[in-house]
């Protein structure tokens, strides 16, 4: 069995040595230097150039690297037949947990005008109800989602989620499919974007949706930058709908430098770090996928081509 790689962020050690310790009997190849396609089995890959995949004519399964599998789906020449697995591994879960958890107690506890408060020397007692007034809103409710509002369930903040089909989930009132997004978006004050990225979701952050949320209402959106219509993000907040937004993802990464959401200051930019898959947990989880290959079953959280995620 032969493994080639195509990395996505600079690690402390390499995803070959980690692989290497994981599976001493496997290859693993860089793909800028395959060798003999033929013998490459498995790829373990972030955002390959298009049309690149099909040219491993024996690819038993592709592994995305990050929980997002857009950056796969989009290629029309992706290889028929061949299991697409998304990353679910509990350490990139927990970071996404705190990193929304963090950004709604900001949002719920209105740090931001607090800190600029202490800019401007201003001293304004603001009183900040507590967190079963506040209501919290997932747009996108899978395995991350999910875990999310576990954490802040046990806080317990006021909850919803909104998704394609119900989910049954403790604490968190479910809307779902087209009828359900309208009411879901009108209770809910802050907003969590967590959707996959798919032909029905690319742009749903938008003028239309923002004013269906009550004014005032805060975005945090650790998605895709395609869910994003920028210019609609930076119009709601100029005109108060949007009170502020987390933005962590962005249509086009690196974000430039003359974008206007750099200086602006309603907004809190992240470069695309909202969670991280961690290597050794990754590595548990492709290693154990590898070998239900390997004897014959399917591999776990293998992705619906046709739904996008």
């Amino acid at each position: 069995m032969t493994l080639i790689i195509k990395p996505d962020l600079e690690h402390t050690r390499s995803w070959h040595d980690v692989f290497r310790e994981a599976m001493p009997e496997r290859e693993c190849r860089d793909w800028a230097s395959p060798g003999e396609i033929a013998d490459i089995e498995y790829a373990f890959v972030w955002a390959p150039p298009l049309g690149e995949l099909r040219k491993f004519p024996n690819l038993k399964c592709i592994f995305s690297i990050g929980a997002g599998v857009d950056h796969l789906l989009r290629d029309p020449d992706l290889p028929d037949g061949v299991p697409i697995v998304r990353m679910v591994e509990p350490e990139l879960t927990q970071g996404m947990a705190e990193f929304v958890t963090l950004h709604v107690l900001r949002y719920h506890r209105e740090v931001p005008t607090l800190e600029q408060q202490q800019r401007d020397r201003v001293w304004h007692e603001l009183i900040a109800p507590t967190a079963p007034s506040r209501k919290v809103g997932f747009l996108g409710f899978g395995v991350l989602g999910q875990d999310c509002a576990r954490v802040l369930h046990a806080l317990k903040f006021d909850l919803a989620s909104w998704s394609r089909t119900p989910k049954q989930v403790e604490g968190v009132q479910s809307f779902h499919g087209a009828d359900g997004l309208d009411p879901f978006l009108a209770r809910t004050e802050i907003l969590v974007c967590l959707l996959p990225l798919t032909a029905e979701t690319e742009g749903i952050l938008n003028s239309d949706l923002f004013a269906k949320l009550p004014r005032g209402a805060w975005l945090i959106n650790a998605g895709r930058g395609g869910h994003q219509v920028e210019d609609d993000i930076l119009e709601a907040l100029d005109s108060g709908q949007l009170a502020a937004a987390t933005l962590d993802v962005f249509r086009t990464e690196p974000l430039p430098t003359d974008s206007p959401f750099w200086a602006h200051p309603k907004v809190t930019l992240t470069p695309h770090i909202a969670s991280v898959t961690q290597q050794v947990s990754a590595i548990e989880q492709v290693v154990g996928n590898i070998r239900r290959v390997e004897a014959g079953k399917l591999p776990l959280n293998t992705v619906d081509r046709k739904l996008g995620y």
